[in-house]
């Protein structure tokens, strides 16, 4: 073997290498452009919904008048849709939905609704209060994890 056919093997490997490290370094980009835009969507699905729970009645016993008592409240137990229509805000617990968007599919968005403690929003409450959480999860897919917001909804 001369010296030329080392050199030019030399310079192949060397331009293998380069390329592979190049390819690499483009995958990682666009991975992470799509991985980007799947989170910032999954986001975007969650404060719709809870956009929309917002300008819902707080709760089915409160839509014609507001109450003092939060014993006359929807029971814990009870906490879901009533009717065929999402008129208060627990309507939404135990919601799901599955929605596609343009560069990806199968978004998977839930809801789950509970009465929590007025001075922890953070500890579930076994009996009726005037503040309600609900937790909404995006998942897809297309994220390694779900994505989780939460917000409270108070009658007074």
């Amino acid at each position: 073997m001369n010296i030329q056919t080392i050199l030019t093997l030399g310079a192949l490997v060397i331009l293998s290498l380069t390329s592979l490290r190049f390819n690499g370094a483009v995958m990682h980009k666009t991975t992470s452009e799509v991985e980007n835009k799947v989170m910032l969507t999954a986001f975007s699905l969650a404060d719709d919904l809870i956009e929309e729970i917002k300008v819902k009645a707080y709760d089915e016993t409160t839509r014609p008048f507001p109450t003092n008592n939060p014993l006359t409240l929807t029971p814990v137990a009870n906490l879901g849709k009533e009717n065929s229509f999402y008129d208060d805000v627990d309507d939404y617990n135990n919601f799901t939905k599955y929605v596609s968007a343009p560069h990806a599919e199968n978004y998977t968005i839930s809801c789950k609704v509970d009465y929590v403690s007025q001075t922890n929003p953070d500890q579930v409450s076994s009996i009726q209060t005037f503040c309600k959480r609900a937790v909404i999860t995006v998942s897809s897919p297309y994220m390694r994890n779900p994505i989780k917001l939460s917000s409270i909804f108070t009658l007074k």
